[in-house]
């Protein structure tokens, strides 16, 4: 499983009392919780699917349903059914956010979703949605600069094929005319990519993920710079970010009982 059944008892706890759901879909909503916590993943959905015919007005309703079908999805399987559990947690989650655009969970949850889809462009434009609805959402920032990462890591890639550059070879990328070409399309998306990842690290300053990431940013932009010189430079500084992942890593793990 790639979602924690933990989240839906979780999000249980917020419905008593809340007057978001009437008393027979909440019925409905406890019983599904208890069906996901036992594996009964189908018999789950039923259960919600049963609470948003009820009450389908209630986006608490939705984001259970929602995050049932997350809960059975892989990301990377690109079954039929696996692809339709992921359509329609998206559809269910938007609905979510129809009903209240400030619902953070929701607009995180279709961010992931659509990162894990690889659906880049909406996963960038959804954690934007987030970061407005909270600024210190460090997740938010993180997904952004990978986004910024992956979509350069195929044309890098490409342009060093083209130019007979091996990737342990160093840059910049040895023809002008490309690298400006692609310097003009990416560099601008990089270094928000860069500005993004700092942010979640300001947020978290012991954030290894975000060092990691901020490494490989560092790193592969270094191919649009204009000399060896500037490419050496950033070099080392993603050199320092590899240091600095390495040395929290340890700290944490030294700090586990």
């Amino acid at each position: 499983m790639r979602r924690s059944t933990v989240l839906i008892a979780a999000l249980l706890l917020a419905v008593p009392g809340s007057g978001q759901v009437n008393d027979d879909a909440k019925t409905y909503l406890n019983q599904g919780v208890q069906a996901f916590k036992n594996q009964g993943f189908s018999e789950a959905v039923g259960f919600f699917q049963k609470a948003v015919d009820i009450d389908p007005n209630s986006k608490t309703a939705h984001l259970y349903l929602a995050t049932a079908y997350q809960g059975q999805y892989i990301p990377g399987v690109e079954s039929p059914d696996n692809v339709r559990l992921a359509e329609t947690a998206l559809s269910e989650y938007k609905t979510v956010f129809s009903l209240d655009p400030r619902d953070e969970n929701a607009a995180a949850s279709l961010a992931k979703l659509c990162f894990d889809q690889k659906k880049l462009d909406e996963a960038r434009d959804w954690n934007s949605k987030v970061i407005a609805i909270n600024p210190k959402r460090k997740e938010a920032y993180y997904l952004l600069g990978v986004i910024a990462w992956r979509q350069w890591l195929v044309p890098d890639r490409e342009a060093r094929k083209a130019l007979s550059m091996r990737p342990e070879d160093p840059g910049p990328l040895t023809l002008q005319s490309l690298r400006e070409e692609l310097k003009a399309k990416y560099l601008p998306m990089l270094d928000e990519g860069i500005v993004n990842m700092a942010k979640a690290l300001e947020l978290d300053k012991e954030y290894d993920d975000a060092m990691a990431y901020m490494n490989l940013l560092v790193r592969y932009r270094a191919d649009l710079l204009d000399t060896p010189v500037a490419y050496n430079k950033q070099i080392e500084v993603a050199n320092e970010w590899v240091q600095k992942t390495l040395a929290t890593k340890k700290k944490k793990a030294a700090a586990q009982p």
